[in-house]
């Protein structure tokens, strides 16, 4: 029996309950029942489910700082471009989300409790800025970036729900049925989905390599040299 707990135990059960039951599972009385105490123990922690979510998204950014940082932000170090740096970064965010089963839905819209996120962010931006770009241009270009791969995920982790099986897809995304339905009534549509659903990890990068495009066409010392 478990006679006291603490907030770490909490996000800990939590995160770990996530990959069983998913974000619509996971309820403060199914993580105080794996904890065996009474859900009124929670509340002494988290008023709330969203500040609970709050603080499993601040934790699952503690875990993939080092991934984050050795793989992006300041991982080539200062020789390093911009470019790999934001690609390195994407990648690494992407590939960490989709450790949790709904780690895309838990991190968007939450509220990080620490400040455990500004060193990496200040060595993005950094990068960005050493690079030439002004704080405004360093700034939109991250937050374009950290959007479509936080929107992916979010998409990925509705065909694929399963952590670590690519190959588990929700049988709503059956790319056959979704052509047939459409069938030569829309044509472009109908095969358009296969392009964007049936291979998301290339969709990313294709994604991911025309946000880079878009940055180098609109921003930075080269296009204000160029105006």
């Amino acid at each position: 029996m478990v006679s006291r707990i603490d907030r770490k135990q909490v996000v800990t059960t939590a995160l770990r309950l996530l990959n069983e039951v998913g974000l619509d599972g996971l309820t403060l009385r199914r993580i105080a029942t794996e904890l065996d105490v009474k859900a009124p123990a929670l509340y002494w922690h988290f008023k709330n489910k969203q500040e609970l979510l709050d603080e499993m998204a601040t934790e699952m950014f503690r875990r993939m700082t080092a991934q984050l940082v050795g793989g992006g932000a300041d991982g080539p170090g200062d020789d390093g471009n911009w470019q790999d740096m934001l690609l390195g970064t994407c990648r690494g965010l992407r590939r960490e989300l989709l450790g949790y089963r709904d780690g895309g839905k838990v991190f968007s819209g939450t509220r990080m409790t620490d400040t455990s996120y500004a060193a990496p962010l200040d060595g993005i931006l950094r990068r960005f800025t050493t690079a030439g770009f002004t704080l405004t241009e360093a700034a939109h270009a991250w937050w374009t970036a950290y959007n479509f791969t936080i929107g992916l995920v979010i998409e990925e982790q509705s065909v694929h729900p399963e952590p670590g099986r690519p190959e588990a897809r929700d049988p709503a995304y059956d790319l056959d049925l979704r052509e047939a339905d459409l069938g030569d009534r829309y044509p472009l549509a109908a095969r358009g989905g296969r392009e964007m659903f049936a291979d998301i990890e290339g969709s990313f990068e294709a994604g991911l390599r025309i946000v880079l495009a878009g940055i180098e066409a609109t921003a930075g010392p080269g296009v204000r040299a160029g105006r």
